[in-house]
C-alpha cells in the first residue's frame, strides 16, 4: 500500500517488543517507556530540548486522554467510601448473596451481568455500576478481587465490546472501511465472538481455580484493603469511621433508592441514546449527588467538610492507580495522532500514524491466501490495538480485510470481523494496562497484574478463533 517505514517506525516497534517482554517477565515498564519517548523525540526533533520537552508533553497528553476515566473511578470510589462507612453498602448487597453463593457462581454471575449491561451501554459505565454493587458479594463468597476484575473485563470489554451488537459502533467502523454492509460484519462475527468468549472465559476460570488450589494465585491488590462488605475500604482512621452515624431505617431506605437512581441512569442512557463519555458523565454526576446526600445525612454538622474529605480520598486513590500507567500510556499514544501533535509532521506524507503504518506494512509483506489472510487480520488488529483504544485502528483492519478478500476470494465480512475482534480484545480493555483500568480500579487491583492474568486466556482465545476463521473464510 506504499507506506514508507522510517527509523521512527522501527524504533517504536523495537520498544514495543521490549515493553511486551518486560510485561511477560512481570517487570515494571515505566523507565523503558520514558526512554522510548526520549529516543523518538530525538529522531523527530533532532534537538535535545525538543525530546526532553516531549517527555513532559506526552505525559500531559496521556493525562488529558485518561482524565475522564480518572474522574469516574475517583468519584465512584469516593461514593463507595461513604456507603461502606455508613453500612448502606452492606444493606444494599445483602439480597444478592442468595444468588452468588460460591466463587464459581460469583465469577460467572458477575461476568454475564456485566456482558448484558455492556451490550447496551458499553463497558466503562457498566463497570462502575456493577462493580460497586456486586464486588462485595463476590469477595464475601470467596472470589478473589482479581478474579472479579477478570470476569468483568473479559465479559464486558472483551465479549460485549468486540461484538457491539446493540450500539454497533465497532462493526460500523470496520464495515465502512471494508465497503460492506454493517449487518454482514455483525453476522460474520457471531460465531467468532462466541468462540473467543467461550475459550477465554473458561480458560481464565480454569487457570484461576488451578492457581487458587495450588497456592500460586497473586491477587495484585494495590495499597488499599478489601473487605467482605464493601468495594474498597477507607483509611484506618477509626474515629472518622465512627462519625458516620445512620439509623437502620434510613440505611434500608437509601439501600433501595441508590440502586434505583443507577437504574434510572441506565434507562436514561437507553432512551436518550447516551454512549461513551456521555453515559459515563451521567453515572459520575449521579455518584457525586449520592455522595453529597449520604454524607450530609450521615455526618450532619460535619457534612460539608466530610464531602471534601471523601472526594480527596477518591482522587488520591484514582491517581495512585493511574500514577504508573500515565508514562506507559504516553508512549503508546505516540503510535497514533499524539506523535504529530507533540513532535510535528515528521512522518511520511502518506502516514496514518506509526501503529497504522506498521499494520499496513505487515499486510503488504506477507503471501496472500485465506489462512494467511486470517492470521494477518488477527495480528494487524492486535497491533492497532496496542494504543489502548481498540477503536482507533479498526478502520485500517476493515480496509486490509477487504484487500485480502479481493486478492484471495475470501469472505471480507469474516476477515473484517476477525480483525475487529482482535483489535478490541487487545486494545479495548483486556491486555493493555491503561485500557483495563476501570475494572482494575473498581476492584482495587493492579492493572498490570490484571493484564498479566488476562494474557494467556486472550492469546489462546485469539489463536483458536483465528483457526476457526480459517475454515469460515
Amino acid at each position: 500500500m506504499g507506506i514508507e517505514l522510517t527509523a521512527i517506525h522501527w524504533v517504536y516497534l523495537t520498544f514495543i517488543v521490549f515493553i511486551m517482554l518486560l510485561l511477560i517477565k512481570r517487570r515494571d515498564t515505566t523507565m523503558i517507556c520514558v526512554v522510548g519517548i526520549f529516543v523518538l523525540g530525538i529522531l523527530a526533533t533532532e534537538t535535545l530540548s525538543g525530546s526532553v520537552s516531549g517527555i513532559f508533553n506526552s505525559f500531559l497528553y496521556a493525562t488529558k486522554e485518561l482524565m475522564g476515566t480518572i474522574m469516574i473511578i475517583s468519584i465512584i470510589v469516593a461514593m463507595s467510601r461513604v456507603l461502606i462507612r455508613t453500612g448502606i453498602n452492606e444493606t444494599m448487597v445483602a439480597p444478592l448473596t442468595r444468588f452468588l453463593r460460591t466463587p464459581a457462581l460469583a465469577y460467572w454471575g458477575i461476568g454475564i451481568i456485566m456482558m448484558l449491561t455492556s451490550f447496551f451501554f458499553w463497558p466503562s459505565p457498566a463497570v462502575a455500576l456493577i462493580g460497586a454493587v456486586l464486588l462485595p458479594v463476590a469477595i464475601r463468597v470467596g472470589l478473589p478481587a482479581l478474579g472479579a476484575a477478570v470476569a468483568m473485563n473479559l465479559f464486558g470489554h472483551g465479549i460485549a465490546l468486540s461484538g457491539d451488537y446493540i450500539i454497533q459502533g465497532a462493526p460500523k467502523l470496520t464495515a465502512d472501511a471494508a465497503g460492506i454492509p454493517v449487518g454482514s460484519v455483525m453476522t460474520a462475527s457471531i460465531p467468532l465472538v462466541i468462540v473467543m468468549g467461550v475459550v477465554t472465559t473458561f480458560t481464565a476460570f480454569w487457570m484461576m481455580r488451578r492457581d487458587l488450589r495450588n497456592g500460586t494465585w497473586r491477587d495484585g491488590l494495590i495499597s488499599v484493603k478489601h473487605t467482605g462488605g464493601g468495594l474498597i475500604s477507607g483509611d484506618e482512621d477509626g474515629d472518622e469511621e465512627n462519625n458516620a452515624v445512620m439509623g437502620p431505617r434510613v440505611q434500608q431506605w437509601l439501600a433501595i433508592v441508590i440502586p434505583l437512581l443507577f437504574a434510572a441512569d441506565l434507562t436514561a442512557m437507553f432512551l436518550l441514546k447516551l454512549q461513551g463519555g456521555d453515559a459515563t458523565a451521567l453515572v459520575g454526576g449521579t455518584a457525586v449527588l449520592i455522595l453529597i446526600a449520604v454524607t450530609l445525612l450521615a455526618h450532619r454538622n460535619q457534612g460539608l467538610e466530610k464531602i471534601t474529605s471523601y472526594l480527596i480520598e477518591g482522587f488520591v486513590f484514582g491517581f495512585k492507580v493511574f500514577g504508573p500507567v500515565i508514562p506507559i500510556a504516553a508512549f503508546f499514544y505516540l503510535g497514533d495522532a499524539a506523535f504529530t501533535d507533540l513532535f510535528g509532521k515528521v512522518l511520511p506524507e502518506a502516514s496514518h500514524g506509526i501503529v497504522n503504518d506498521l499494520g499496513v506494512a505487515l499486510a503488504g509483506n506477507v503471501p496472500l491466501n485465506g489462512a494467511v489472510g486470517a492470521i494477518t487480520s488477527t495480528v494487524t488488529g492486535a497491533i492497532t490495538g496496542l494504543d489502548g483504544s481498540g477503536f482507533s485502528g479498526i478502520s485500517l483492519v476493515g480496509s486490509i480485510a477487504q484487500l485480502f478478500a479481493v486478492a484471495t476470494h475470501s469472505s471480507a465480512a469474516t476477515l473484517t470481523a476477525l480483525g475487529q475482534i482482535s483489535a478490541i480484545w487487545v486494545g479495548g480493555g483486556t491486555l493493555i494496562p491503561w485500557a483495563l483500568i476501570p475494572a482494575a480500579a473498581i476492584c482495587g487491583v493492579s492493572p498490570f497484574e490484571l493484564a498479566r492474568r488476562n494474557l494467556k486466556p486472550v492469546l489462546i482465545g485469539l489463536s483458536v478463533t483465528t483457526v476457526v476463521a480459517m475454515f469460515l473464510v
